[in-house]
């Protein structure tokens, strides 16, 4: 499974990145780029080759670069942010997956979507309907990919749908159930042992802040790699936002 993981450093000014279902906390952002090479280096040693999107200091958000770009095979489907202020973050994202070579589509206005919002599973897409994420940008994604089954998810009191469900190896489900109503939902011990990131074969990995959750998915029989990234946290940042894996 591994192959190329999209990752973008984080600026200066990343303790200006918007805020919106939690209060404002200092953000260091010192030890935010610290904790950003540890979490690449967790993905370089499980297999992954880390191409790097350029900085983008002006853009305090740019770090999230899972919201610019949705990856299906060879195609990538250029997001529109419903944040205004993030849609500058999508050019240099374009320029480097059409070095990677791949075929890039764009979600047109007035639709929106985040990437945080889209969640493949096997051949199903499930697409959050977010205030980042309209009903028009979903049906567009659905159109750029006929071969998914696109499946619109309500979420309830979080940014993204990433921020309440992912999904393990195996294709299960492990979320918050007060977020969002999805079958077959495996409950995490903490609310970030919702946030997982298949790495390849049993392997997954996961923040530090969700212990429990290691240790549920380790008795589950999966190989957990734990990274720190409290400061991005802070900003209701995940595992999940801050690469796009593109698998061989």
């Amino acid at each position: 499974m591994p192959g190329i993981a999209l990752v973008r450093k984080p600026g200066p000014r990343i303790a200006e990145g918007i805020v919106t279902h939690i209060e404002r906390e200092p953000v260091d952002p010192g030890r935010a780029l610290h904790q950003h090479d540890a979490y690449v280096a967790a993905l370089a040693a499980a297999g992954w080759r880390v191409t790097y999107v350029p900085e983008a200091h002006e853009l305090p958000d740019a770090p999230f670069v899972e919201d610019t770009v949705v990856v299906s095979g060879r195609l990538a489907v250029l997001t529109r942010p419903g944040a205004e202020a993030r849609r500058p973050e999508v050019e240099s994202v374009a320029a480097a997956v059409r070095k990677l070579r791949l075929k890039a589509v764009r979600i047109a206005a007035p639709g929106t979507l985040d990437g945080g919002d889209v969640l493949q599973v096997g051949r199903t897409v499930y697409v959050g309907r977010s205030a980042r994420s309209s009903d028009g940008g979903i049906a567009q994604l659905a159109g750029l990919l006929p071969e998914r089954r696109i499946v619109p998810v309500d979420l309830h009191g979080v940014l993204h749908l990433k921020s309440a469900v992912t999904a393990l190896p195996d294709g299960t489900l492990i979320g918050d159930p007060r977020h969002v109503d999805l079958p077959g939902l495996l409950e995490p011990p903490e609310e970030a042992g919702a946030h997982v990131v298949p790495l390849g074969g049993d392997r997954v990995l996961l923040a530090a802040s969700a212990p429990r959750t290691a240790a549920l998915l380790e008795q589950r029989g999966l190989s957990v790699t734990t990274v720190d990234i409290s400061e991005f946290e802070r900003l209701e940042g995940c595992v999940t936002c801050l690469s796009v894996l593109i698998p061989d």
